[in-house]
């Protein structure tokens, strides 16, 4: 079993939605990795770690994710979530959605427990998105709440015992 993945999910040719893709790269330039330039390129992977952006999730991810130890899932949200950026735990649970094209965690993880027999243990990073129109360029609302967002992702990687606490600066 792979010990951890990092997966985003949106599209980041509509502004905020996109968040992700830069969230997963700021974090892979934190753990010192080479981050790609352009969400169409591959994420770097090491032995601890891989990363995978999508542009929504899919029932045929089932199988990669059960693949893995611990998964945290990252996308953003339209303000229904009371904190502008949020990391919880997630467990299988099926829901269903009026949108043919939309997954949840919990119904992805559900789909891993039903077909594979196998759910890791999931959490998911939600930040606010602020603006959804057509370009590649954050919010600066939202580009404002990466740093936040990698720092959470941070602490939460050191959990799993991934990587070392950050070291306070003095």
């Amino acid at each position: 079993m792979k010990p951890i993945l990092l997966i985003g999910y949106g599209n980041p040719d509509r502004e905020d939605d996109g968040v992700a893709w830069h969230i997963l790269r700021a974090v892979a330039v934190k753990l010192g990795l080479p981050a790609p330039d352009s969400y169409e390129d591959e994420f770097p992977t090491n032995e601890l770690i891989d990363f995978a952006f999508n542009l929504q999730l899919t029932p045929e991810l089932a199988e990669d994710v059960s693949a893995y130890q611990y998964v945290c899932f990252i996308d953003a949200h339209t303000g229904n979530i009371p904190e502008p950026v949020r990391l919880i735990d997630v467990e299988s649970e099926f829901q269903r959605s009026p949108f043919t094209h939309h997954l949840t965690p919990q119904s992805l993880l559900s789909i891993c427990e039903t077909v594979y027999s196998k759910t890791p243990n999931a959490a998911l990073l939600s930040v606010r998105g602020y603006r959804f129109l057509f370009t590649r360029e954050l919010s600066e609302e939202t580009e404002e709440l990466v740093p936040q967002a990698v720092e959470l992702t941070m602490n939460w990687l050191n959990e799993k015992n991934i990587v070392e606490p950050a070291i306070p600066a003095s």
